[in-house]
């Protein structure tokens, strides 16, 4: 069976959704480096949300052509697993009091976040909830950071990395599996768009 493609929009029918609609539209124009970079993160966060939105327990724990465990609900698993390693682990440095998301000690080879990401409401609920909470984490760190720290050198596994090149990396980190999203929303109801 081929799902049709569509899109909610009308003005623009490449995007997800008409601009008076887009939360993203409603996003303060940068100012600065760090505003920009943050700015970015934001855009792709509402993005992952929005391509999850109206989908039930099974829809979100679909996978896409075997024998890939990837999934909408696997993304927002390691995504939230993302934003606590690289924002509470690395650039806030309190991430050893923190146990780890989606890690199983039992089975340290298999990518949890995905593996484990089944149809059940409460995992999804669950995903959300991680992730929700690591998203306001990160942005609380992100608050209080100095536009002028953004070379500021932090340790990461025997060596050092700029706070810019983290949030670099996270940008590049959601731009890649939003566009899994893309995919893999477009496979469940045929929904298009940007």
């Amino acid at each position: 069976m081929t799902t049709e493609r569509w899109s909610q929009a009308t003005v623009y029918p490449d995007m997800w959704a008409d601009p008076d609609e887009d939360p993203r539209e409603a996003l303060a124009k940068p100012v600065g480096e760090k505003e920009t970079l943050w700015n970015y993160l934001k855009h792709y966060r509402i993005t992952l949300e929005m391509k999850c939105e109206g989908l039930d327990a099974e829809q979100m724990a679909r996978r896409s052509v075997p024998p890939s465990t990837l999934s909408l609900l696997g993304l927002v698993r390691h995504l939230a697993k993302v934003e606590r390693a690289w924002f509470q682990e690395v650039l806030a440095g309190g991430g050893k009091d923190l146990p780890p998301l989606y890690h199983d000690p039992a089975r340290p080879d298999v990518d949890v976040d995905f593996e484990d990401a089944v149809a059940d409401p409460a995992v999804v609920a669950q995903a959300w909830e991680d992730w929700r909470r690591e998203v306001r984490d990160a942005d609380a760190w992100l608050e209080t950071l100095p536009e002028d720290d953004l070379g500021r050198l932090v340790p990461r596994r025997g060596d050092e990395i700029p706070v810019r090149d983290v949030l670099v990396h996270m940008v590049e980190e959601y731009a890649r599996h939003v566009g899994h999203a893309d995919l893999l929303r477009e496979c469940i109801d045929g929904r298009v768009g940007q």
